[in-house]
């Protein structure tokens, strides 16, 4: 693997521009002008943000089952070009990800690919029915090593179960992901329970929902001494009960979704399904109660629920849409926009939340780590002064339904670097050679 040298970057966005050179799949040097090496490709930076590569604890790859709408390939090439080093890849394939023979398979295929790691998630019931545990000691210790389960898409709503989960998960060292939903009070719920859904005749689907199984998985990972996560939050109440959680020293963390941190349920009088999503968009004051969680750390970190569809699980009627946005090649430009310009956070407070964070509730020791000498190269390069406006046409996901179409955001990622391999530069992916 030839060097490579950055020219001009500066690390955190902080300070003046430096080189840095990546040599064995590992930061070389930094120093104020390095030298290019003989055979070493050269990213002329000038003056671009340098941080860790984003770790994304939550994406949907359709593969195995939905690989009309995406696949390990074209969803680790949306990561790449997202400034992605490491995704997550959720359960709810077909066949569901609940045996090592599909989370294996998943992990063989991001690494046959090698543009991302891409780390199945195991699923937390069999077949995603809420009933019985799957083998989660088998998928941890298969060749895809497992380190999360969730039945994301679905709420492990029995409590004894999510109980039962939570201790077996705590003696192997995984965590469980949550999506928190009461099913009950979801019953054909649309969009968010407020005034705009009232208006538009559109089922609603209430905060409490969320509120109510956050407060619950809380209580019971104290009791099982256990970790939890809590995916796409999405309520101001959700935000008071994490607040509350970890004042007691229990041990739970949460994600937020770019979309959630930028869009609100006013969208909705469209009545366009790209729209529909869930957790539901919610109102303006849940959107600026989840920005202060995440800047004050109260909300650990962001996740983006990538989650493509087809156009006919999109153009239809509204409470017909498939739920669920694309997210891996807006994320950081979502983030610019709600965080960064509007002062919440700075370009270290970014990699914090979209690679530090994450790489440590996973569990990744070679992912999220400091911009040193000696360190993994696992990074991404980010021009903070660019706008580009989004055209799902020219994204890398098979599809299309990304709800910024046509909005002009801030920051584009130059190049992304997994362990000293340039993965995507100059809006292109570059798989392994070969491919």
């Amino acid at each position: 693997m030839n060097p490579i040298l950055i020219r001009g970057v500066r690390p955190y966005g902080e300070g003046e521009p430096v080189d840095v050179l990546v040599s064995d799949g590992q930061i070389a040097q930094i120093a104020a002008s390095i030298t290019a090496p003989d055979g070493a490709e050269v990213i002329e930076a000038a003056g671009q943000v340098l941080l860790p590569g984003f770790v994304d604890l939550h994406t949907h790859l359709r593969e195995p089952g939905r690989e009309d709408t995406e696949t390990v390939e074209t969803g680790s090439a949306a990561a790449a070009l997202g400034g992605f080093t490491a995704v997550f890849a959720m359960a709810n394939t077909d066949p569901v990800a609940d045996s090592p023979v599909v989370t294996d398979h998943v992990w063989a295929r991001g690494q046959q690919i090698g543009l991302v790691d891409v780390h199945p998630v195991g699923a937390v019931t069999v077949g995603l029915d809420g009933k019985q545990l799957t083998e989660m000691a088998l998928m941890a210790a298969g060749s895809g090593r497992v380190r999360m389960f969730s039945d994301d898409g679905k709420c492990v709503h029995d409590p004894l179960l999510m109980r039962r989960a939570l201790e077996y998960a705590s003696g192997l060292g995984v965590l469980i992901a949550q999506h928190a939903e009461e099913p009950r009070l979801t019953v054909g719920a649309v969009a968010h329970e407020g005034p705009n859904a009232a208006r538009l005749g559109l089922a609603g689907w209430p905060r409490a929902a969320e509120e109510s199984i956050v407060a619950r998985d809380a209580l019971l990972a104290r009791d099982a001494k256990a970790r939890v996560h809590i995916c796409h939050a999405s309520t101001a109440g959700t935000v008071e009960i994490l607040k509350w959680a970890k004042d007691q020293g229990i041990s739970i963390t949460a994600e937020v979704t770019p979309h959630h941190l930028l869009l609100d349920d006013g969208l909705l009088e469209s009545y366009d399904g790209v729209f529909r999503v869930n957790p539901p968009l919610r109102e303006a004051s849940d959107v600026l109660a989840l920005r202060a969680a995440l800047a004050d750390g109260v909300i650990d970190c962001v996740a983006t629920d990538h989650a493509p569809h087809a156009a006919q699980e999109k153009c239809c009627e509204f409470s017909h849409a498939r739920p669920g946005m694309l997210g891996l090649q807006t994320a950081l430009s979502v983030i610019a926009e709600a965080m960064v310009e509007t002062g919440l956070l700075d370009w270290r407070g970014v990699a914090r939340v979209m690679s530090e964070n994450p790489a440590a509730i996973a569990g990744l020791p070679d992912q999220g780590r400091p911009l040193e000498v000696g360190e993994p190269a696992n990074l991404v390069v980010v021009d903070p002064d660019a706008r580009w406006t989004v055209e799902p046409a020219e994204l890398a996901s098979k599809s299309a339904n990304t709800p910024y179409r046509a909005m002009t955001l801030p920051a584009t990622v130059t190049a992304t670097l997994l362990r000293g391999r340039v993965t995507a530069a100059d809006g292109a992916a570059r798989p392994v050679a070969g491919r």
